[in-house]
């Protein structure tokens, strides 16, 4: 009977703490507080949505041309598309070579592994059209862009 007593309170005192965690209290703190704003207006959205997420960039090497993506097309080296870990397929997004200044808007169609850092595999034009094919991989900017701003 005793270690059923006990096994309760370590049953509780594990539900307790995991209530009382800052993972669980963060996100009723913003709710409480409501959306941000000022005497002018809502606060602008956050950087990174207004200036994109810097990663690394590579792209398909030759023996993928003409295979089958993810979303189920082939994949065309002189086409402008992508792979990403997670945006949606059909996502338009705006990548920036942060070595040049050089953009190029892609189109998600296919799906690479998740990696620790922001990361995207480009088509070999849009490679070649950001100046860093046959270097492997340059630093970039990536914009996810809405359907209204393409």
């Amino acid at each position: 009977m005793a270690s059923l007593n006990l096994r309760g309170a370590l049953i509780g005192c594990c539900i307790a703490a995991q209530l009382l965690s800052p993972v669980h209290t963060l996100p009723l703190q913003a709710e409480e507080q409501g959306p941000a704003s000022t005497a002018q207006g809502p606060v602008a959205p956050q950087a990174e949505e207004t200036h994109g997420i810097e990663g690394i960039a590579s792209y398909y090497a030759k023996r993928y041309n003409g295979r089958r993506t993810n979303s189920g097309h082939r994949y065309d080296p002189k086409k402008l598309t992508a792979a990403h870990p997670s945006l949606p397929h059909g996502t338009r997004v705006r990548v920036i070579n942060l070595a040049n200044d050089k953009e190029v808007t892609v189109t998600i169609n296919d799906r690479c592994r998740s990696r620790k850092q922001p990361f995207i595999d480009l088509s070999r034009e849009a490679a070649k059209q950001l100046g860093f094919l046959g270097k492997g991989t340059a630093r970039v900017r990536m914009i996810p862009l809405d359907e209204e701003s393409s």
